[in-house]
């Protein structure tokens, strides 16, 4: 089986070709710090060829959302340091990704009751998730020019302090609707400076990002996590094919760990056939480094997205959150524990540390 073949990404040789997707689960502790349920939740998943963590925001205006651990602070390095030391006990490879929510928040998760940021001030539809329940999004103000240096800043130092937590890589989230997104797509970023209009512009923002960062981790080491045809948080393009067509182009001049893509619209992903879709298709095309799909996989579905050369990596989500031992159920053709929706986003250790492994799966 392909899937299970080894795979060297970077100075890495992944012992299989499946990855822990990020995935959102509320579950910080006290000053968004990781604590050690969290750490048995990563380490009991070390199975997996790589693991990427939930977003973790770099400033406190990164936060979107409740109990979503940082990587600011003295105290979440040392909460993920508890992560990254037992998951590497267990012999895992595992990357941090790196998160502002931008809009996608309310002034009440912000320091002082801000405004939440964004490049343009366009309002999203819905609510934010806030610690007193749903809450309507509000208009975000938009970032002034000279603002910016400052935020690609707090990604370098995120990665500094990602480094130091013990970390073998990170992976920026540029994709489902937050910061680095709303600068991509011409429905969120109708910018006139040089970071908006047309796609080389839009473009920017993220390629900026991205070498800071790489110049913090080092080759090999980051990753970037796109999602061309995804919606989600009131998200839109007037040309997706021709923005991320150009984004691959000038993701090839850095030496990416992986470029990650989110294949499908999450809300939708029952129709999932396993198949890129022509948007992605051409990325792939363009794309020359290790290409991570992502969108709602099994298990015969990603043998035959490898098989046919579509994609080097299969990261899953759901599968992996009820399936700590999910490559050695693949391997012994075991029956998969279901999710539970319920516990999904917040709460203890019900849902998150308690899924039985196979020896005990009936």
């Amino acid at each position: 089986m392909k899937l299970l073949s080894s795979y060297q990404l970077g100075p890495y040789e992944l012992k299989n070709r499946m990855v822990m997707a990020p995935m959102t689960r509320n579950r910080a502790g006290r000053g968004n710090a990781p604590q050690p349920m969290n750490a048995l939740y990563y380490a009991q998943r070390a199975g997996a060829g790589l693991i990427i963590t939930e977003a973790a925001q770099v400033s406190p205006q990164g936060l979107g959302y409740p109990d979503m651990p940082g990587i600011y602070s003295p105290e979440q390095i040392a909460g993920w340091r508890l992560v990254t030391d037992l998951v590497h006990k267990r012999g895992g490879v595992i990357f941090l990704q790196l998160f502002h929510c931008g809009r996608i928040s309310h002034p009440s998760l912000q320091p002082g009751g801000a405004t939440p940021v964004a490049p343009s001030a366009i309002k999203p539809k819905g609510d934010a998730m806030t610690y007193q329940g749903p809450r309507p999004f509000v208009e975000p103000r938009a970032l002034k020019t000279e603002e910016i240096p400052e935020i690609i800043k707090q990604f370098r130092r995120g990665t500094e302090n990602a480094r130091e937590a013990g970390f073998d890589g990170v992976e920026l989230h540029a994709a489902n609707g937050y910061l680095i997104d709303q600068f991509l797509r011409d429905g969120t970023n109708q910018r006139r400076d040089q970071y908006g209009g047309e796609v080389n512009n839009r473009a920017r923002f993220l390629l900026e990002v991205t070498e800071a960062v790489i110049n913090v981790m080092g080759d090999g080491r980051v990753g970037v996590h796109i999602s061309p045809e995804n919606p989600f948080n009131d998200m839109y393009d007037s040309n997706s094919e021709s923005l991320f067509s150009h984004l691959a182009e000038g993701l090839n001049r850095f030496p990416l760990a992986y470029l990650h893509v989110v294949e499908i619209d999450l809300s939708n992903s029952a129709a999932f056939n396993g198949a890129l879709n022509p948007i992605t298709q051409k990325v792939r095309g363009i794309f020359k480094g290790t290409y991570m799909t992502n969108g709602g996989y099994d298990r015969s579905m990603a043998e035959r997205v490898l098989e046919r050369g579509d994609a080097d990596l299969v990261s899953f989500g759901r599968l992996f959150l009820a399936n700590p031992d999910l490559p050695e159920r693949f391997s012994k053709d075991a029956p998969l524990n279901e999710p539970d929706p319920n516990t999904f986003y917040g709460g203890d250790e019900k849902g998150y540390t308690d899924y039985p492994f196979v020896a005990f799966a009936k």
